[in-house]
């Protein structure tokens, strides 16, 4: 099978096309899909590959099978949806699904405390409900890990393990309210088709019931006005606006309503962060409890300039940047020139929604020689980004102020 991905409409045929995806690593896709490597990047733990797979430009290249896949930090500078082709990818599971019919495919929706289990195809999901729209940053909770020091173990990612994407479709609370939930629902469970080849059991993530009937959760069928990416989830995504990548399941096909708090292996003992204020500890002492992972931090990036920049002493510049968090919104960003001896206000740009990177610039006219750029955001409830960097032994929810030093000539 030759593969476009223009062409595939709403069904995602992977088996058949063996070349790429073994080639890569990952197993199925056929080798017209594969650009191969076509650059390399430099980053403090050596050199990147780009790589191209199905449906994607050529992306940052950390494990093939699974696949770990990053956007290049110059895309964030382009605008504040970040297009379909640059979403980064991140699975646990090697075994990824070969054949997808996007409107056949089936959801289970069941439970010891769902009254009334039933089972939803896309096709009815698109058509018996009401869609809603919701602009949101998906994060993995190991961005930024490969900056952390002392080096923690995983994917060792930059930042751009992160994109802002338009997502519609329908809230989870609308079909769950089909299941009549019991009284003693405790938890929301969510599976997906992706399969444990290589050990960690299946990847399964929960929610308590309050969080779940929030309004928010959605089953995402559509990105950014197409649908979404096979990589990415296709056909139908788990959104939790404001909490870390890990709960957005792909290729979402089993919903349970349970009556105890679920601790499968992707919620305890993986993804848990130190029980304290800064979810922190010091290196090398080990956290007196732990809780699973949640929202996300205040985080800000300057995107128009990169570490390192020779700029043109003397030539005023519009410096630009997106700052987000995990859904209070932006109340302001603050800028130095100075390595963080003095701060003015950045201008704020549009607001298009509480869960969406905010823009915002300010202007700079370099002097010769050298100058530290850095950018500070504070959310709506007073939260800000440290000026140290916190540790953290699985090297999650890094969100220190950054640094980006230029060299003005």
């Amino acid at each position: 099978m030759s593969y476009h991905p223009n062409n595939l409409g709403r069904r995602r045929l992977i088996a058949g096309s063996a070349g790429v995806l073994a080639t890569a690593g990952l197993g199925m896709l056929g080798r017209s899909a594969w650009a191969g490597p076509t650059a390399e990047l430099p980053f403090v733990n050596g050199h990147r590959n780009l790589v191209a797979y199905p449906e994607k430009r050529p992306l940052i290249v950390l494990t093939s099978r699974p696949p770990q896949l990053e956007t290049p930090f110059d895309v964030f500078n382009d605008g504040l949806i970040t297009p379909n082709d640059a979403f980064f990818v991140r699975y646990h599971n090697a075994g990824l699904p070969t054949s997808i019919d996007g409107d056949a495919h089936v959801i289970k929706i069941g439970g010891n405390a769902a009254g009334k289990p039933f089972e939803l195809t896309v096709a009815e999901l698109r058509t018996q409900f009401k869609p809603v729209e919701l602009i949101a940053v998906n994060q993995c909770s190991g961005n930024s890990r490969g900056l952390f020091n002392p080096r923690v173990t995983g994917g060792q990612l930059a930042n751009g393990a992160m994109g802002n994407a338009r997502w519609v479709g329908v809230p989870l609370k609308d079909v769950l309210a089909r299941a009549e939930l019991k009284d003693t629902a405790r938890q929301v469970t969510f599976n997906g088709l992706d399969l444990a080849l290589f050990g960690g059991g299946d990847f399964v993530k929960s929610l308590n019931v309050n969080h779940a009937m929030d309004g928010e959760v959605m089953l995402a069928y559509q990105m950014n006005g197409a649908d979404i990416p096979l990589l990415n989830g296709f056909p139908v995504k788990l959104i939790v606006p404001g909490y870390y990548g890990t709960y957005w399941v792909k290729h979402l096909s089993e919903i349970e309503v349970v009556d105890q708090t679920f601790e499968g292996f992707w919620m305890k003992p993986a993804y848990r962060v130190p029980d304290n204020d800064c979810a922190c500890i010091d290196p090398g002492t080990t956290p007196a409890a732990t809780r699973p992972i949640g929202r996300f931090n205040v985080r800000s990036f300057i995107t128009s300039v990169t570490d390192g920049a020779r700029l043109r002493a003397g030539r005023p510049m519009m410096v630009r940047g997106i700052a987000f968090d995990g859904g209070q919104g932006i109340r302001e960003v603050a800028y130095s020139t100075d390595g963080g001896q003095s701060w003015q206000g950045a201008r704020l740009g549009a607001d298009i929604g509480r869960y969406s990177f905010r823009e915002f610039t300010f202007g700079f006219t370099p002097k010769k020689g050298g100058h530290d750029l850095r950018v500070r955001a504070w959310n709506r409830s007073g939260q800000s980004q440290p000026m140290e960097a916190l540790w953290q032994p699985a090297g999650y929810m890094r969100n220190v102020v950054e640094s980006v030093k230029v060299t003005a000539v």
